[in-house]
């Protein structure tokens, strides 16, 4: 009888070589494609049990003029492209499915009716638009750890998940100045939340929380001390970076109007921390 933590983790693991597969096919054809999501965070972990979950489906980011070649590499690998999702986005994001092929079930590890794959064109959009049509070449399987983890510092209304994920990418990911592989390029995060009010408030408003809960997660004291280093340069670096006159003109107005776009998704409290904890424990 498979041990239900084995289980999980050989579906999670087959979900990430898959996607993997999919960009090693891509890149075949000459097409460009880049993991983003809580995936794209697990490829880089270095604590596997800290950072892994469940995932519900594969996140994606390709190019537009590209679109016809991502059609035919998911044509090639067995998937049908959901066209109702590219008419509802105007082309701005394409989904593909398939039948699911993950191997294994618990109690704790819903398989899905189907798999699938979104891919945003272009541009990331969530609570805020995140520009990546020219940085996709920096990271051979993902977008670049810096845009990683500003798609989860941009979050409003952030939830316990991408907390964790901020958390595993301030303990495993060097910081610098620079856009190479495997670095946190600091100056980058500054200069975007320096052009835009809104992004600027939620990225801090983030790295406020990530110090708060924090002291929640059962990490070592080495393993915070690293994570405490990253956000005592990051904070200052974003708050104290130059502000253009669109920032300064938005800042007047402050939150009289909204500044993000509203996503259905909750926001955390302590106890959601604590009970993502205990369940955690539970499925180990």
């Amino acid at each position: 009888m498979v041990e239900q933590g084995t289980a999980n983790a050989s579906v999670r693991t087959d979900m990430l070589a898959e996607s993997r597969q999919i960009i090693d096919a891509a890149r075949t054809s000459g097409v460009v494609l880049r993991l983003i999501g809580g995936l794209a965070v697990r490829h880089y972990c270095v604590a596997v049990e800290f950072c892994d979950r469940d995932y519900s489906d594969i996140d994606m980011v390709g190019l537009s003029r590209q679109m016809a070649g991502i059609q035919d590499v998911f044509g090639s690998l067995g998937y049908n492209e959901n066209i109702k999702v590219a008419v509802a986005t105007g082309k701005r994001q394409l989904q593909f499915y398939r039948e699911c092929t993950h191997r294994d079930a618990s109690a704790h590890y819903f398989i899905h009716p189907d798999d699938h794959v979104d891919i945003f064109i272009n541009t990331f959009r969530m609570d805020h638009d995140i520009s990546l049509k020219n940085r996709l070449k920096i990271e051979d399987y993902t977008i670049s750890i810096s845009d990683l983890l500003l798609s989860k510092m941009q979050i409003h209304s952030i939830n316990e998940k991408d907390i964790r994920d901020i958390l595993t990418i301030l303990k495993d990911i060097p910081g610098g100045e620079e856009d190479v592989k495997g670095i946190i390029n600091t100056r980058y995060i500054a200069g975007l939340c320096a052009n835009d009010w809104g992004l600027y408030s939620d990225v801090m408003q983030n790295l406020d929380k990530c110090t708060g809960f924090l002291l929640h997660y059962p990490l070592t004291n080495s393993e915070k001390d690293k994570i405490r280093g990253k956000l005592a340069v990051l904070s200052p670096r974003i708050r104290n970076h130059p502000k253009t006159l669109k920032w300064k003109l938005r800042a007047k107005l402050g939150s009289t109007f909204p500044w993000y776009r509203k996503i259905e998704d909750q926001g955390i409290e302590v106890s959601d921390i604590q009970g993502d904890l205990q369940k955690h424990e539970r499925t180990r």
